[in-house]
């Protein structure tokens, strides 16, 4: 089968976020969303200075032409950037899944450490794991979370590099990450050092979400914001995170750390899980006035894809909300 041209996409693609190309703020930002903008073999992102691109292809080949000509055209539509790293989502090889560098200024190479978005730095290591570690589908939400952290007390559940807890520690919230991995959460602590806000250990758990949660239930904790954030597919010794399957279960899990009148923000990632699937689960939860739908926060266009850019649908179709990334914020009522 004949596999469409990439550079024929990208430069609508460009053109579409002009708005972000070459600003201060976000530096962080998706360029092409191929499975909705024209060439499911790639999403390609901006990192400032730095590109990654995502291939969702069989691996490729040593000098692959077709590749070359993609990573020379950005480079020509965007001056700025200075490396383009790479990520082959097939390969065989850990290191190739991980990312390498492909192409980099001689004079000023460049690998992404610090993006900024609404103001706030932000670590990143876009060679540690599979994916940037930084998500580019949650801008919104960190906005969210900057203006309602104001003395709040916020648990960061699967806080990964802590991006969604360092927004609200910005707008005055007082946080709690926790993580299994203590290597992302060495990313976060990162965060708040480029922001100036002190780093206390005690604020950064690497702990088992399933053991840690049942310890602050124990304690009798509540907090003002509970972000659960989780993969949509984890299995440990503790408890399996299905979001196709067990999204109640989670919930459930987290409702009682929210304090009475708090709010719960849940992120479901599932891409076959469709919105309106989602939304009959959470109505379901509602029943009994004691959780609300508050409200739900979209995912940015140039992730979602731009009305003029999009030529393809998601797998499921995820109305009500704009993007597979579902984000909803519950309200919590106890008795």
């Amino acid at each position: 089968m004949h596999e469409p041209d990439p550079l024929s996409r990208i430069d609508g693609a460009v053109a579409a976020r002009a708005d972000l190309i070459g600003g201060e703020d976000p530096t962080a930002f998706r360029l092409f969303n191929g499975h909705l903008e024209g060439d499911g073999r790639y999403v390609i992102d901006a990192y400032g200075a730095t590109v990654v691109i995502y291939h969702h292809g069989e691996p490729l080949a040593e000098g692959d032409e077709a590749f070359s000509a993609l990573v020379a055209r950005l480079h020509e539509r965007l001056p700025s950037v200075r490396t383009v790293i790479l990520k082959e989502r097939k390969s065989t090889l850990h290191d190739r899944r991980r990312g390498r560098v492909v192409s980099a200024d001689r004079a000023e190479p460049v690998v992404g450490d610090v993006v900024r978005e609404h103001g706030v730095r932000y670590a990143v290591d876009l060679l540690m794991r599979q994916d940037a570690g930084f998500y580019l589908d949650t801008r919104h939400l960190r906005r969210w979370l900057q203006d309602h952290g104001a003395g709040a007390s916020v648990l960061n559940t699967f806080a990964y590099t802590g991006s969604l807890g360092v927004a609200a520690r910005a707008g005055g919230a007082s946080v709690l990450h926790t993580d299994r991995d203590a290597r992302v959460l060495a990313v976060a602590k990162a965060s708040y050092a480029l922001n100036g806000f002190p780093v206390d250990r005690r604020d950064f758990r690497a702990r088992d979400f399933w053991s840690f949660v049942r310890d602050r239930k124990g304690r009798g904790e509540r907090f003002d914001v509970v972000v659960l954030d989780p993969p949509f597919f984890s299995s440990t010794t503790g408890g399996r995170v299905d979001l196709n399957r067990r999204t109640t279960q989670l919930v459930n899990k987290v409702r009682p750390l929210v304090q009475s009148g708090g709010k719960l923000v849940l992120v479901h990632n599932s891409l076959f899980v469709s919105g309106a699937e989602l939304m009959r689960e959470l109505d379901a939860l509602c029943t009994g006035g004691w959780l609300r739908v508050d409200a739900s926060i979209d995912v940015p266009e140039d992730v979602a894809g731009f009305a003029s850019t999009r030529v393809r649908a998601s797998v499921t179709d995820p109305a009500p909300f704009n993007h597979s990334t579902k984000i909803v914020v519950l309200e919590v009522r106890h008795r």
